[in-house]
């Protein structure tokens, strides 16, 4: 058995049932929910809009592959309403987004699927859920566990609002 680390947002309808029907659905196809974090509330993050996102972030142990765990995570996207991932790369809003975020310490990078997720490290939307349940795990590739990573994101993200200019 192998342990999944999901993120899962939602910034449009009632945002805290689509995360829930999303678990409850991946606990259906995927594996047993082991853990899962509380609610965060967040501004989104690459896009503008007025509609804030709601992110947790779960573990689920399950026997699947990588590739069926996408399978199952782009189809409950589907059931539960979401009609495309981006368009043309620029995000937008939705009622459900759900991202593999690491697969054990495993590292997969194909035309589909990235693990552990190539912008985990930079998002604290993820990271601070994630730090909740996992805060020990390590990164497979950065060799850093979840708490620093978040440290330092938030660490970086208080530079540059101090210093606007700087990227």
């Amino acid at each position: 058995m192998s342990y999944v680390y999901l993120s899962l947002g939602s910034n449009l309808g009632n945002r805290k049932q689509y995360i829930q029907k999303a678990i409850k659905a991946l606990g259906k196809t995927i594996g047993e929910l082991t853990k899962c974090s509380s609610f965060y509330e967040t501004v989104p993050d690459g896009f503008l809009s007025e509609n804030n996102f709601l992110n947790v972030a779960a573990v689920f142990e399950t026997s699947l592959q990588p590739a069926e765990i996408l399978q199952h995570t782009e189809q409950i996207e589907k059931q539960l309403g979401r009609t495309e991932k981006s368009h043309d790369r620029q995000y937008a809003d939705r009622c459900i987004d759900i991202d593999i975020l690491m697969y054990d310490d495993q590292v997969i990078n194909t035309p589909r699927l990235t693990i552990p997720h190539p912008m985990m490290h930079k998002r604290t939307f993820v990271l601070e859920p994630l730090n909740e349940i996992a805060p020990d795990i390590l990164h497979p590739i950065l060799k850093e566990n979840i708490e620093t990573l978040l440290q330092e994101q938030l660490e970086h993200t208080m530079l540059k609002e101090k210093n606007p200019d700087r990227k």
